[in-house]
């Protein structure tokens, strides 16, 4: 129970990667489910569901890191710093999309009737998911959810 309370309440750069990690794994269930309901629902692309569940699955995260992930840290306004964590994410997105279509694209050793065809959207979300998490959690950290200086303040 100690170490839970730990994680939940810590300033650590290490606890805050945990419930960073935590809120990927999170947003990583939108973002799954969204790849394979979105085609299933509306016949578009992997690609195109792909875009939209990423896009659901970051102004979820931006609200679960805002609260829990960086929460007792943070000061400034709510959309101010959605932008700026829009900012950072776009480029994490990028890492994380370009990883997600190589695994994709490079599928021609695979054929619909192996296993693994099935689990291909998954191996390449989570690929591309670990990829990106590495860069937005330095970026967010140092320039979305950072603690600003008060009067007489400094901040490391």
């Amino acid at each position: 129970m100690r170490h839970f309370q730990y994680y939940l309440n810590s300033h650590s750069r290490f606890a805050q990667l945990l419930r960073f990690a935590s809120v990927g794994a999170t947003i990583s269930l939108i973002d799954i489910g969204g790849v394979y309901i979105l085609p299933w629902l509306f016949s578009t692309n992997i690609f195109f569901a792909r875009m939209l569940s990423l896009s659901m699955a970051n102004g979820t995260g931006y609200v679960l890191n805002r609260y829990f992930t960086f929460g007792a840290t943070l000061k400034g306004p709510f959309f101010r710093q959605m932008i700026k964590h829009f900012g950072v994410h776009l480029i994490g997105g990028l890492i994380n999309f370009s990883v997600f279509s190589i695994i994709i694209i490079n599928r021609s050793r695979y054929t619909h009737s192996d296993p693994t065809w099935t689990l291909l959207p998954v191996i390449a979300l989570l690929a591309g998911g670990l990829a990106g998490m590495g860069f937005n959690f330095c970026f967010s950290k140092r320039f979305v959810f950072h603690k600003r200086a008060g009067k007489g303040e400094v901040v490391p």
